[in-house]
């Protein structure tokens, strides 16, 4: 299959992070198994419905442990629910010039060119091997990828480089920034809503929180620090998701909601968290206990993704800034894996086909010449490992 039959049939399968994703895993696992010399090794989550898959074209000379490149993409998608799509969206429409479907960008479009590519990667004699990792959970906290570095680890896997296919309209990008996902519980007093004195209102507080958050982040877009190398330029923080109340002629006595922070490299998450921390205790709590004794605000760390920056000097920087000419350093908001191979000493840089704008939204598309760029850019970068 070609690149766009390999797309549509990706996006056939319905792999939200809510979903398992063995099924696709085995449509790739079968089409790898068709040749011998290639090794393949799955790691599980906890649960053994999810799976990541690490394969390996060894190198001419047998070497499959030492050096070579990585080509790395997730096999998840987000969810569709709630957005208004013009036809199925696990359910491929080609048209003269995209592909439409979820996951067609973010990032099956990469993989399907990975593995069209296959035959023509297998045929080449390369002095280093050439690995491909294939993850779930990056959409959730990039879950999987931790398990498959280590794993490869175990077993003695030294690649020399990594390249994360994240959509970057085939743009090398450096550098992105860090995510942290934090969950707030506020457990106040149920009453009568006409007997306000007699409760205590949890999404009004956690009004006030939310408040002060967006003004912390506010700061951030004022006085910085910023980074001009980045499509936003300072760190970022915003509250996205809410829930509480049970009726509106009652008191809410809990309200729960969901932040994440997106730091720059000068921002230390855990001093920003500690200034959050503090005003709760301070301020908003002392308030809260005048009215309820038993009120509380619980803060929890749901999720962290290290950030990213590439060195310049980096062997796969230079090359892959030679293979797409360009000099421009391109930094970005979005996370990727790419830090997690970074922290596992795995020199990386993100590039891919289609646009992030694209990303997450309804009838999320990837143009075929982006395809064909990447097309491209895996047969020149692979020959040059």
């Amino acid at each position: 299959m070609n690149s766009v039959e390999w797309l549509a049939k990706l996006i056939s399968y319905p792999t939200l992070s809510s979903n398992s994703n063995l099924a696709l895993i085995r449509e790739i696992q079968d089409w790898l198994a068709q040749y011998p010399s290639i090794l393949m090794q799955l790691t599980y989550d906890e649960t053994g419905h999810k799976a990541n898959l690490f394969a390996t074209l060894p190198a001419q000379d047998g070497n499959v442990l030492e050096g070579g490149l990585i080509f790395s993409g997730h096999t998840d998608v987000v969810p569709v629910e709630g957005q208004q799509w013009g036809f199925d969206p696990f359910n491929a429409k080609i048209t003269s010039d995209r592909v439409y479907g979820r996951g067609a960008c973010d990032m099956k479009g990469f993989i399907a060119v990975i593995l069209a590519l296959v035959p023509e990667l297998v045929k080449e004699k390369r002095p280093q091997p050439l690995h491909f990792a294939f993850s779930y959970d990056e959409e959730v906290g990039c879950r999987g990828a931790p398990l498959l570095i280590a794993d490869f680890q175990k077993r003695g896997i030294r690649p020399a480089a990594c390249i994360v296919g994240e959509p970057t309209e085939m743009h090398i990008v450096i550098a992105h920034k860090s995510i942290h996902v934090f969950r707030c519980r506020i457990q106040g007093q149920s009453a009568h809503s006409s007997l306000t004195p007699m409760g205590c209102n949890a999404i009004e507080y956690a009004a006030y929180l939310i408040t002060w958050i967006r003004e912390l982040a506010n700061q951030f877009k004022q006085l910085g620090p910023h980074d001009k190398c980045y499509d936003v330029a300072f760190s970022t923080m915003t509250t996205n998701q809410i829930q509480g109340g049970t009726a509106v002629n009652i008191i809410p006595n809990a309200c729960e909601f969901l932040f994440e922070l997106r730091n720059l490299p000068k921002i230390d998450p855990n001093y920003m968290i500690e200034q959050i921390k503090a005003h709760i205790n301070e301020n908003l709590l002392p308030r809260m206990q005048e009215e309820c004794s038993h009120a509380s605000i619980q803060l929890d760390a749901l999720c962290a993704v290290p950030g990213f920056a590439a060195s310049e000097k980096a062997t796969i920087t230079q090359l892959v800034r030679t293979i797409t000419n360009e000099k421009e350093k391109r930094k970005v908001s979005y996370a990727t894996e790419a830090g997690l191979f970074q922290q596992a000493g795995i020199p990386t840089v993100v590039c891919g086909p289609g646009s992030i704008a694209e990303a997450h939204r309804p009838d999320e598309f990837v143009l075929l010449e982006q395809l064909t760029a990447c097309e491209k850019f895996i047969r020149t970068v692979g020959s040059a490992i």
